[in-house]
């Protein structure tokens, strides 16, 4: 039923992302505030307006938020964006997003030479949601930015690369922000066999995913309660998850290893700790940030 909902309107939970990373772009506190001001010029002009009102930005996000989950909203923004940005400075060919939904990057991080090509993947109604608001915000869409809308579940991944000028032997960095989650653990196995396919020399995998004691509802996290039941009203419910400690052995199954990983204390330390050394934001502790390259000579 949520694949069929997207396919003809826009992802809820990519809405409320875009939300979260434009009150987060109006904080004072720094380790609140982020950089994605584009995300702003997304929002309907009433809510753009909204959260400007201090109040009215915390009653919103206390509103459709769990505990913990717009902090890691904010955290794992910050973590990407650092990861695209070093593939950039790295002179990756090619960024490849799946599930972009309103992701900003290409717009936000991009210096004037823009070589790297930036491919961005999703269900037509939301990319073209985003690709209207761009146009309405006359926020210019960079020359080396790819959009490709598919229906993940009726039309070939690697084909629809193909068409667009997607180079297999190049380069490349895969993002998958809030993706795995959504889809059932075969489609999961797909994906990750097909970036394998895809993935040229050098290339890394950076994603996020939940601890399948999500799914069975144990409640062993920090906001954890009502979490996916919140996601599943939406109509784009959690079915994937990864063991926690397991990590390892997922990647190993493609021939990829660790090179960082990240839990939601380990995020608060990087994110939230201030001068002084205090955490002042705790953050959703159901998600885990992990980026990966392949064992060498195995991509």
């Amino acid at each position: 039923m949520s694949q069929k909902r997207i396919e003809h309107t826009t992802s809820r939970t990519a809405e409320w992302i875009c939300m979260c990373r434009a009150i987060s772009s109006l904080e004072k506190d720094p380790c609140y505030r982020s950089a994605d001001w584009v995300a702003r010029s997304l929002l309907p002009d009433f809510l753009r307006l909204l959260i400007r009102i201090p109040y009215v930005a915390k009653l919103l996000i206390k509103a459709f938020s769990t505990k913990g989950s717009y902090e890691y909203v904010i955290a794992r923004t910050k973590y990407i964006d650092a990861v695209f940005s070093q593939a950039l400075s790295d002179r990756f060919a090619q960024i490849l997003l799946f599930g972009a939904g309103f992701d900003t990057r290409a717009l936000r991080l991009q210096g004037k030479e823009q070589k790297t090509r930036i491919f961005e993947l999703d269900a037509p109604a939301t990319q073209q949601a985003k690709i209207n608001q761009y146009q309405k915000r006359h926020l210019g869409i960079p020359s080396n930015v790819v959009f490709v809308p598919i229906d993940f579940d009726k039309e070939s991944l690697t084909m629809k690369l193909d068409q667009a000028g997607f180079n297999r032997d190049a380069r490349s960095l895969f993002i998958l922000e809030g993706v795995l989650m959504y889809l059932l653990p075969s489609s999961v196995d797909q994906t990750f066999r097909t970036i394998r396919e895809l993935a040229g020399a050098g290339s890394e995998v950076v994603f996020d995913y939940v601890y399948a004691s999500v799914l069975r509802h144990e409640e062993k996290y920090y906001g954890e309660k009502g979490f996916a039941d919140a996601v599943a009203k939406t109509g784009e419910e959690w079915r994937f998850g990864i063991e926690k400690g397991e990590i390892k052995q997922f990647l190993s199954k493609y021939g990829l290893e660790l090179r960082d990983h990240r839990d939601a204390g380990e995020l608060e330390e990087m994110y939230f700790k201030d001068p002084s050394g205090r955490i002042v934001g705790r953050v959703n502790g159901t998600h885990c940030l992990t980026r990966t390259s392949w064992i060498k000579g195995t991509a």
